[in-house]
């Protein structure tokens, strides 16, 4: 008999875990946040499960809050066998949790219990980890603590985005629920309480984090840039005016000498800065209110030199 499912979920990462749900049993409704102010025009705008979840027929509902007795009052109304939550966003009430037969279980872009929490894929790139992954786990009243089903393991690219890597997570979380939920759910995977050992928690990135200092290692600087990339994007300052960093690499030199943030190259389509130590190569660029642009492209309305700092207002 196929699971009935309830499925929780709001960015473009979560498709994947849906469409596997959708094989693996009947999704009998679909959970996403409100349509939220996007744009210039700030209209409102769907999730992104929402639009797949409509274009595959299921129902969607879009609660303020999830803790309203009524709502909750729907969800056991639909006598869902399991929940599966991939990248909600909301911490999940005792009544919510007590509602499907065998629980609910998150689909969560780390290895627990390292990166507990709203970031995971962004911190563990920021903090310079090598390796992720996904664990299927269990949900209980704590923050990502539950007992762990099966976890997916993968490296890290040295040159990987947080977007690069949120996608290749998604498919990766897709494919170990395809695989595991259905023995979990017929009492065939036994699960394991995580490790008290090694836990760290990954809070969601703000808007101030994003901007660079330039006196941390150049690696550091380029794990940090990958990090921020998709969102928020990294950023420094040339005099009055913000760049947003979209892509770097470390370049070759060690010691430069130069106070970090001093442009060491401008020329031939290079832009170099001066880390602490080492240096950093930006690939890709954008004033703000203008397009991205490669910096090949940039360098001649920039009008930087050599010996000119980034990260300092006029």
């Amino acid at each position: 008999m196929r699971p009935r499912i309830v499925f929780f979920g709001t960015p473009m990462l979560a498709v994947p875990s849906l469409e596997a749900c959708t094989q693996l049993g009947e999704v009998v409704l679909v959970v996403t946040r409100p349509d939220r102010p996007a744009g210039r025009g700030l209209r409102p705008s769907a999730p992104p499960i929402e639009y797949a979840a409509r274009a595959r027929g299921l129902p969607v509902e879009q609660p303020a809050s999830i803790r309203d007795a009524s709502f909750v009052d729907r969800l056991r109304a639909l006598r869902p066998d399991v929940a599966i939550v991939v990248a909600y966003g909301r911490i999940f009430p005792p009544a919510v949790l007590a509602v499907p037969a065998r629980g609910c279980v998150n689909v969560h872009a780390s290895l627990l219990p390292r990166w507990r929490g709203a970031a995971p894929i962004e911190r563990a790139i920021a903090a310079g980890d090598t390796q992720t992954g996904v664990c299927l786990m269990r949900m209980d009243e704590g923050l990502d603590t539950g007992p762990i089903i099966a976890c997916v393991a993968t490296p890290i690219g040295s040159d990987e985005t947080a977007g690069d890597l949120g996608e290749r997570l998604a498919r990766l979380g897709a494919e170990l629920l395809a695989r595991e939920l259905p023995a979990w759910l017929a009492g065939e995977r036994p699960e394991r309480p995580q490790p008290a050992e090694g836990v760290c928690m990954a809070p969601p990135v703000r808007g101030e984090e994003a901007a660079i200092d330039w006196a941390r290692p150049a690696r550091a600087v380029h794990d940090h840039v990958r990090a921020m990339n998709p969102r928020p994007i990294a950023h420094t300052r040339i005099g009055a005016r913000r760049l947003l960093v979209h892509r770097t690499r470390p370049a070759a030199s060690e010691a430069t000498g130069a106070a970090p943030g001093t442009v060491l190259d401008a020329a031939r389509g290079r832009l170099e800065i001066a880390c602490a130590p080492g240096s950093v190569e930006i690939l890709e660029l954008q004033l703000e209110g203008r397009r991205k642009m490669s910096t090949r492209e940039a360098l001649g309305g920039l009008r930087l030199r050599a010996g000119d700092r980034l990260g300092e207002t006029a």
